[in-house]
């Protein structure tokens, strides 16, 4: 019985130590990404609001980006692919840094916002896009059911709007664009539930191998997975619920 209790006492230590652990993941996942959000918006806000930084990157009338405004805007993507790339060959601090320059280049890609829409309607549509999220995160952090098959379909369908995407810049339908964005909002509402998840069962999966540098990059490629869907979600929001200037 002694013998019993004293395995049932070390079971029960090593689940409270890894749900602990779990609660420090998350918390740097989230803090990690909010960092980046900050950084995000404080550049956005800093070149949408001065004329003669927009003005290198896009046409201050028109808003059409020149030749370095379209550098601007596919370098996110490139840097995501570079990043999941060199992911094994940086430290979690590298992983950290690189992340918070996407973020700073992803706030140029997203500067035109700040001169295309009201601030007012960027802010309310911040809040509507944080309260979606947070409910979204949520779910997929305590539901019980299995939505790791939801990740197949969405990854399908965020490559389906990004094709759609490239093509309705040379068309130009409001029909197409419209279609896009709710696609969109439903598509990146569906990746934060199941990033979320996917971000949980990954800890405690590799939890017992204690390796923290490891642990210290997954939190770092989770936090961009959730700052993504973030992004994605407000900017397609902002298109269907945006008031423009």
């Amino acid at each position: 019985m002694a013998e019993f209790d004293t395995i049932q006492g070390t079971a029960g230590s090593r689940a409270a130590q890894i749900d602990a652990g779990l609660r420090a993941h998350m918390n740097k996942v989230y803090s990690t990404m909010s960092v980046g959000m900050l950084l995000t918006f404080a550049v956005a806000w800093a070149v949408g609001s001065t004329p003669e930084l927009l003005g290198m990157f896009r046409d201050p009338m028109t808003l059409k980006p020149n030749i370095l405004g379209w550098i601007i805007m596919f370098a996110p993507l490139g840097m995501v692919f570079a990043f999941g790339a060199a992911i094994n060959k940086l430290s979690a601090a590298g992983a950290q840094l690189f992340f918070y320059v996407f973020a700073a280049v992803m706030g140029l890609s997203l500067s035109w916002i700040f001169v295309a829409f009201t601030g007012f309607s960027i802010a309310q549509v911040f809040l509507v896009t944080s309260i979606a999220f947070a409910g979204l995160s949520l779910y997929g952090y305590t539901t019980k059911k299995d939505i790791s098959g939801w990740g197949s379909f969405l990854i399908m369908g965020v490559i389906g709007i990004l094709v759609a995407s490239i093509i309705n810049i040379f068309l130009g339908s409001p029909a197409i664009h419209f279609a896009i964005s709710v696609l969109g909002v439903l598509i990146f509402a569906g990746l934060t539930a199941y990033d979320t998840q996917k971000i949980k069962t990954t800890y405690l999966q590799m939890a017992h191998s204690g390796d923290q540098e490891w642990l210290g990059k997954a939190a770092i490629m989770g936090a961009l997975n959730l700052y993504l869907d973030f992004i994605n979600m407000f900017m397609f929001l902002l298109q269907l619920l945006g008031n423009r200037e």
